[in-house]
């Protein structure tokens, strides 16, 4: 007779590892689904801290009347101090200055960043140095640099107008004219921001594939149209962004015009004649203690630079509908 023989208890084929491990399984794709969340967690986290929380008191604060000196004497006003802003010559000479400043200051920086990065974008001997050097401004501290460019505009004794008398032309009070401290404002943010904005062009521009600029180059195009025709158009969508961040950046200008004027700065000179929105907010808050209407003036920017936003995306929308038609 024969029998069947059968393995040993020890010796059959172990249990699925599907019902072995459900513990692992489970805990393996609760970690590939919740990891990301957990790797982004903090950025949201110190947002909502030192971000969003900040930003809805601000808008909190702006509905009441609030002194520097006694915060906790809170009256609610409502709309209050966005009425009296509208009323105010001051917000709107602010207002104004900011405008001119902003134009005065962006224009003639995007046009300088553009013909540098045009430079750079062909073989020159050191580029590598005046990239570093382009980047220099930048990385200087604002401080440093605004009282290097207050001694140069100084009227007795400044440089600029030493060379000014030199050539003829009578001193100029920098300082103390509307046109001339704003335009003197405006070379300060022009020196500072050319360079960088340029090495984003010059980036923006080596991304141009080299067959368009051979094929211009044998149609008879020169340097000048093959800058019209072909780098334009391939890096506008870099100069539209470029314009964005710089008007948003114009909007919030600080630094430059507090450090400029000195004792004066946090009104803009004595006669608010380069005072912007920024300093105007600082003043209110800081000199008057009205930190209400400060607050106020705060949403009022973020207002501008959001408007700025979208009338930039909106521009660029309209542009990629225009191109796919």
């Amino acid at each position: 007779m024969y029998t069947v023989q059968t393995d040993p208890p020890e010796r059959r084929r172990p249990a699925s590892p599907r019902h072995r491990r459900p513990l692992r399984s489970h805990l393996h794709r609760f970690d590939v689904k919740a990891s990301p969340y957990a790797f982004v967690a903090p950025f949201f986290l110190c947002f909502a801290g030192f971000g969003l929380f900040p930003l809805l008191y601000t808008a909190w604060i702006s509905l009441h009347g609030v002194s520097l000196v006694s915060l906790d004497d809170m009256r609610w006003l409502g709309l209050g101090n966005y009425a009296k802003l509208l009323h105010d010559d001051l917000f709107w000479n602010a207002l104004r200055n900011t405008l001119t400043i902003g134009v005065l200051s962006t224009v003639p920086q995007l046009l300088l960043a553009l013909g540098l990065a045009h430079l750079l974008n062909h073989r020159l001997r050191g580029r590598g140095f005046l990239r570093i050097a382009m980047l220099a401004p930048y990385a200087t501290s604002i401080a440093a640099a605004t009282l290097v460019f207050s001694l140069l505009f100084g009227r007795d004794f400044g440089a600029i107008n030493w060379l000014l008398g030199r050539i003829g032309v009578g001193g100029v009070d920098w300082e103390g004219g509307r046109w001339s401290s704003q335009v003197a404002v405006s070379v300060i943010v022009v020196w500072r921001w050319t360079g960088y904005n340029a090495l984003i062009y010059l980036a923006a521009m080596q991304a141009v594939p080299r067959d368009l600029y051979e094929t211009a180059a044998l149609d008879g195009a020169g340097r000048w149209h093959q800058f019209r025709h072909v780098t334009l158009p391939s890096i506008r969508a870099t100069v539209a962004f470029t314009v964005l961040v710089s008007a948003i950046g114009a909007t919030q200008l600080f630094g430059e015009p507090l450090l400029f004027g000195g004792s004066t700065g946090h009104s803009g000179g004595s006669a608010h004649q380069y005072q912007t929105i920024g300093l105007y907010l600082y003043d209110e808050g800081w000199y008057a203690f009205r930190l209400g209407r400060a607050a106020a003036v705060a949403w009022v920017m973020v207002v501008i630079t959001l408007l700025i936003g979208a009338t930039g995306f909106a521009v660029g929308r309209i542009r990629r509908a225009g191109g796919r038609g």
